[in-house]
């Protein structure tokens, strides 16, 4: 008789070919409160057998034989152990330095804050931090913090697409290359500009061995195939050659840079807060995935790029769907403006706690106000989206704002600028001659533009309302939020996780990791014929002060 090991190391068992033969000290478990510990354990490894009365029993000790035996009993199901860290891409993991494939989106306006990616990427995961919408000096602020509180630990920042302000993308750009900042998040792009490009390709070279080497990566969050498309291919030879001729870059840098993909990851941003096009992660993520596919078999990249999965995940079972699809790694975004590092209020915090998946809405961006534009914001508890609305209705109706009706300006007066037209020019004005002075002159030859920036500093400045808390504002806030902020919360119902005060980044990250394998593994006894309630119990979130508290 053949012996095998104790819990077999390579794939998991079928019930024919396989026995548990008991040994001293062995014993089965049939208690549910029992079968539930183990169950919700993802570093136990689950050997479930048919006893002789045809129940299932979850088999402690022991030994699995390929051949029967007298008081052997036949093997059910077989589950490994499914520590959260092996969830996700390892290359992903690896790459970057983290435990966990896990990321945090950049909320702008500095919500992803730097408390908020110091936590997370002290917990071995990568946060983002939050750089669009704030000026230079608060962005180089944010540099100087993260470096002296990380050192060497994994981070990176947002370079949003800015096409009413490309002069502040180019300057960001210039910051992050002048504080070697090695990993941005390029977010909201509709094409391939410049600075992006700059970025990427800053400082490419060949190793000893030969290999081109970016020292600048790239994960690029995009929703629209034509955008994933530039991503995944090599710089577009038209910017490079504007590179070289600025000299920003050598020939034969531009020549190693048709060896490269545009980025490193790409991350699928289904229907998620602030700039989206509402795409459902379940068709969005394969969509993706086969297109790198079909870019890598085109290109031949020397490193094929990694898809990830964003918008929607906010709950364990989301988490799993992703990773079975094929994911890489998961990105959160809604849910962690609702926890405590985020740069939000905690009026706001209240606020999203109390969303149900139907409390959102589309509303005009303020970054791409005039291109018609649209960013998911709460609609419970605030009026932005409609005033909004109505703003941009007017700015495609009239061509100034002195071409507006009496009734109308005086509307927006009273209920929106809360002071006269005039006055919020001039406050525009003071901002404009700080952030891009380009911008002003603009709207000294063209009316209509003049009319954008006013309407514009009320979609700028509500988020900031937000952000501060403004209770004079409440109804104005603009706060970027998915259908995921209602999902966690329904999920989050009954435990410590419902009261806003109580989720942190981490707490959150990792009850989601661990939930996921949790459900995996139940996943795995139901695959293999397992039935019973007492084998499936609802896993609930867990306070976990330390981040080695999870597996």
């Amino acid at each position: 008789m053949t012996m095998a090991p104790m819990i077999p190391s390579a794939a998991p068992v079928s019930a024919p070919g396989w026995y548990w033969h008991p040994t001293p000290g062995a014993k089965l478990l049939q208690d549910s409160a029992l079968l539930a510990q183990a169950v919700v354990d993802p570093l136990r490894p689950l050997v479930v057998v048919r006893t002789s009365e045809g129940a299932c029993a979850l088999a402690e000790g022991g030994a699995l034989l390929t051949e029967p035996g007298a008081d052997a009993l036949p093997v059910q199901a077989w589950v490994p152990a499914l520590p959260p860290e092996s969830l996700g891409d390892a290359n992903f993991r690896r790459d970057y330095g983290l435990r966990y494939a896990y990321m945090t989106g950049a909320m702008a306006n500095g919500i992803a804050s730097v408390e908020l990616v110091q936590a997370i990427s002290r917990a071995g995961m990568l946060g983002i931090f939050g750089a669009a919408g704030l000026s230079l000096e608060r962005i180089e602020s944010a540099i100087h913090r993260l470096k002296d509180q990380l050192g060497n630990q994994p981070f990176g920042f947002n370079l949003i697409h800015s096409p009413n302000e490309p002069e502040h993308e180019s300057a960001t750009v210039a910051l992050y290359l002048r504080h070697q900042i090695r990993l941005v998040e390029a977010s909201a792009y509709l094409d391939l500009t410049l600075p992006v490009v700059r970025y990427r390709l800053a400082g490419i070279h060949r190793d000893a061995t030969g290999q081109v080497v970016t020292p600048h990566r790239l994960i690029a969050k995009v929703s629209r195939v034509e955008v994933a498309s530039k991503f995944l291919a090599p710089p577009p030879e038209r910017l490079v050659r504007a590179l070289v001729e600025a000299g920003e870059l050598t020939p034969q840098q531009a020549q190693w840079a048709e060896s490269i993909p545009m980025a490193d990851d790409l991350t699928a941003e289904a229907d998620s807060g602030g700039h989206t096009d509402n795409r459902p992660a379940i068709t969005l993520l394969p969509t993706m995935l086969a297109l790198r596919d079909r870019m890598q078999e085109k290109y031949r990249f020397a490193r094929r790029v990694r898809v990830g999965a964003a918008g929607g995940i906010a709950t364990p079972a989301a988490v799993v769907a992703a990773f079975s699809m094929g994911a890489g790694y998961v990105v959160t975004g809604s849910i962690n403006q609702a926890c405590v590092e985020s740069g939000s209020s905690d009026l706001v915090r209240e606020m999203l706690a109390q969303a149900e998946q139907a409390d959102v809405i589309m509303a005009p961006a303020a970054d791409m106000f005039e291109m018609g534009v649209k960013v998911q914001v709460l609609k419970r508890g605030t009026m932005f989206a409609m005033r909004a609305a109505k703003l941009y209705e007017l700015y495609r109706a009239y061509p100034s704002l002195e071409a507006l009706p009496p009734t109308e300006r005086q509307a927006l007066e009273k209920n929106v600028f809360r002071a006269p037209l005039a006055d919020i020019w001039k406050q525009t004005v003071e901002f404009f001659q700080r952030r891009d002075p380009s911008q002003l002159k603009r709207a000294e030859a063209d009316p209509k533009h003049r009319m954008a920036l006013v309407f514009r500093w009320y979609l700028g400045l509500s988020s900031r309302w937000a952000n501060a808390g403004e209770p004079s504002r409440q109804l104005d806030y603009q706060i970027w939020c998915g259908p995921a902020m209602g999902a966690f919360n329904e999920w989050a119902k009954g435990t410590y996780l419902e009261t806003p005060r109580q989720r942190t980044v981490v707490g959150v990250a990792f009850n989601l990791l661990r939930g996921a394998a949790v459900l995996l593994r139940q996943n795995q006894l139901r695959w293999q014929g397992v039935t019973g309630r007492e084998w499936f119990p609802r896993w609930q979130p867990e306070p976990m002060a330390e981040p080695n508290a999870c597996p």
